[in-house]
């Protein structure tokens, strides 16, 4: 994800409030297994 801008980053919607969020790059090696928008949400399954 080297130099692609913010607004072109790759998008989820949270399974628990159905919000929209972005990639981070704390994500980079398991985006595909991200479900969650925060940690607040995860506890709330």
């Amino acid at each position: 994800m080297k130099g692609v801008k913010k607004q072109n980053l790759p998008n989820k919607i949270c399974v628990v409030c159905n919000k929209p969020f972005a990639w981070r790059k704390k994500w980079e090696k398991v985006w595909n297994e991200v479900k969650y928008c925060s940690d607040k949400c995860r506890s709330r399954k």
